[in-house]
């Protein structure tokens, strides 16, 4: 049976109970002189983001949609080898020749040469001007080991097309600096926003450190106001007033106010881009804006109602309308008719451990924060705040020994 290797990334891993461990996220190969490299075993990611070695002795089949393993597994986080390759981190991309003429690696194929032992037979590949793609054998490839000063990314972008956005950034955190800055480089502005803001601090940094300035504003500019603006706080405050100077005035400045908030405060994690509509908008207005897809479920649970201008900092707030009593109401009710009176909003000075109680308490998922003109200057939603209770490098947590 011949498997091509990326499209392997996102597929659910099971024991013989049939219960899911995780998702394959990449095939680990060693190279070897003269012969075809011999598959060592899958990376595979458990929740949450705990990345460990899967053998490729227990996996007991690999079908459509599903690898099967024994049940036994070492739950060691996974650490890359001297002599190791990730095939789907390292090795798509990779420019290489057959028989003679340079052509690009995009996919490798692994068969079972004999019972739990498998190669890497074939290699796709196709010629860098006219993509033309074609497979050969493993052994007509010609440099596939070779340290190369610029791979290219098309290939492990296309096989990140259906991963989510934290999945992307796991997987990035997990390369070698080169390699990660060069995927970075290769995704376009809005899709490397959103990976930005799932991956650590130091990742974030080192990423947008290395890109060009104007390129480095565009992508700020995708990122959610508040992850922007914890971004911009790690930054050395030269580098990061160069970068707001560069955004859009319209975009930079809800940046620049959050800015103004000490960072672990309700202004500091607030988000300023809530749904907001006039008291006049109707519930069919209201349930078209939270359904939209780039809204959060956090985001998209209220809709606060406000006085034109309906842009933060608002005209006066009026209150919130909440998803659920929204779904109970004619289309045609106004949303004026339909405010929870009794939440109260909090101010941009609350600490983190107040705006924690308070959405305890009232059991929400997030609040309405005003400023002393009783304008909304924003909203903090449970994920906001769970960003910044956990430990710093809680994006790292599935790395750190136990």
């Amino acid at each position: 049976m011949r498997i091509f290797v990326a499209r392997l990334p996102g597929t659910p891993v099971f024991d013989p109970a049939g219960d899911q461990l995780g998702r394959v996220r990449d095939v680990v190969v060693g190279l070897r002189v003269a012969r075809r490299p011999d598959v060592h075993g899958m990376v595979v990611e458990m929740q949450p983001r705990r990345r460990v070695f899967l053998p490729i002795t227990r996996i007991r089949g690999i079908e459509a949609g599903a690898v099967v393993f024994t049940g036994r597994i070492n739950l060691r986080r996974f650490e890359q080898r001297p002599g190791e390759t990730l095939v789907v981190g390292e090795m798509l991309d990779m420019n290489v020749r057959v028989d003679g003429e340079p052509v690009t690696v995009y996919d490798a194929a692994m068969e079972e040469v004999k019972p739990s032992t498998w190669e890497i037979t074939k290699v796709a590949v196709y010629r860098r001007r006219r993509r033309d793609p074609r497979v050969v054998d493993w052994s007509e490839v010609a440099g596939i080991d070779a340290l190369q000063s610029d791979q290219g990314a098309a290939g492990l972008i296309e096989s990140f097309a259906s991963m989510r956005a934290a999945d992307v950034a796991s997987t990035l955190h997990h390369l070698p600096a080169k390699r990660r800055l060069e995927i970075a480089r290769a995704l376009d502005d809005d899709r490397l926003a959103d990976v930005l803001e799932e991956l650590p601090p130091d990742d974030q940094i080192g990423i947008l450190g290395r890109l060009d300035p104007e390129r480095a504003a565009d992508v700020l500019e995708e990122m959610g106001p508040d992850d922007a603006a914890d971004l911009l706080h790690d930054l050395p405050d030269e580098q990061a007033a160069e970068l707001l100077a560069l955004m859009e005035p319209r975009e930079a400045a809800p940046v620049r106010r959050l800015l103004t908030y000490p960072e672990n405060s309700a202004g500091g994690v607030m988000t300023s881009e809530p749904v907001i509509l006039p008291p006049t908008a109707t519930v069919a207005e209201a349930l078209a804006h939270v359904r939209q897809q780039d809204l959060t479920p956090a985001v998209a649970a209220q809709v606060y109602v406000a006085r034109p201008p309906t842009e933060t900092p608002t005209g006066t707030y009026l209150g919130v309308a909440h998803f659920q009593r929204l779904l109970r109401e004619p289309p045609s009710t106004l949303l004026g008719a339909v405010l929870d009176p009794s939440i109260d909003p909090i101010r941009p000075e609350f600490t983190l451990i107040d705006v924690t109680s308070y959405l305890a308490t009232y059991n929400l998922v997030a609040a309405p924060v005003v400023d002393e003109l009783c304008r909304l200057v924003g909203a903090v939603t449970v994920d906001d705040v769970l960003d910044h209770l956990l430990p710093e490098d809680w994006r790292e947590g599935a790395d750190r020994d136990r």
